[in-house]
């Protein structure tokens, strides 16, 4: 990474981490952005620098250093002996884990990311959240299911997310449960569905079939 580059990074964690303590109260805004930037010992004039798009910008930030600290997490662990589905799972708890000091930030995060007009931009961070789990326990499938793993992983990661904020149990053990319930789901549907994909193999091409009539 070119030292400017990296110079900046830096910059922007600090800002980031001077931040969290203040959005449960003042929430993902200009404010909370210019009052961390001050407090990171930085110029105001940082704040424009280090997140062009203001507040949003630091939202997005904040979802790309959960994803880096999860495959960073999922790297140090042995996941030789693990089946996909516990790979899955655990890279998830592990960024529900790496989250948790600063669950009421996620919260409000959550709340500014559903506004109308910033779905696009939520839709994309999903995706590279769930694209980065697929990789990082080994996915390489090009075809359809490349699609379709993305599609369920999101479903499942929304609803865990969203079951995490709220949960209070000891250890957030229910939502490890709700976790395991979620892919077990998922599970059974990829299951059905490469039984149907085997059961069109063997069923006749309508579209040769089509062709030889045409032919004939």
């Amino acid at each position: 990474m070119p030292e400017q580059a990296e110079h900046l990074l830096a910059e922007k964690r600090a800002i980031l981490a001077a931040a969290l303590p203040d959005v449960p109260f003042d929430g993902w805004s200009e404010s909370t952005l210019l009052r961390a930037t001050e407090a990171a010992g930085f110029e105001r004039s940082m704040a424009m620098r280090a997140f062009p798009g203001g507040a949003v910008d630091l939202i997005e930030f904040h979802v790309a250093e959960a994803d880096r600290a999860m495959l960073e997490a999922l790297a140090a662990q042995d996941l030789a002996n693990l089946k996909l589905r516990e790979k899955v799972a655990l890279a998830i708890r592990l960024r529900l884990e790496h989250l948790a000091p600063h669950r009421e930030a996620v919260r409000k995060a959550v709340g500014a990311m559903t506004l109308p007009h910033r779905a696009p931009l939520a839709l994309r961070q999903l995706h590279r959240t769930v694209d980065a789990i697929w990789h990082a326990v080994g996915d390489v499938s090009t075809d359809f299911s490349w699609y379709t793993k993305r599609f369920l992983l999101a479903g499942v990661y929304s609803t865990t997310l969203l079951f995490w904020l709220d949960d209070r149990s000891p250890g957030q053990e229910a939502s490890w449960a709700f976790l395991d319930r979620r892919l077990a789901d998922i599970m059974r549907i990829q299951g059905a569905r490469s039984r149907v994909e085997k059961l069109a193999e063997r069923l006749p091409d309508p579209f040769r079939l089509l062709r030889r009539t045409r032919g004939a």
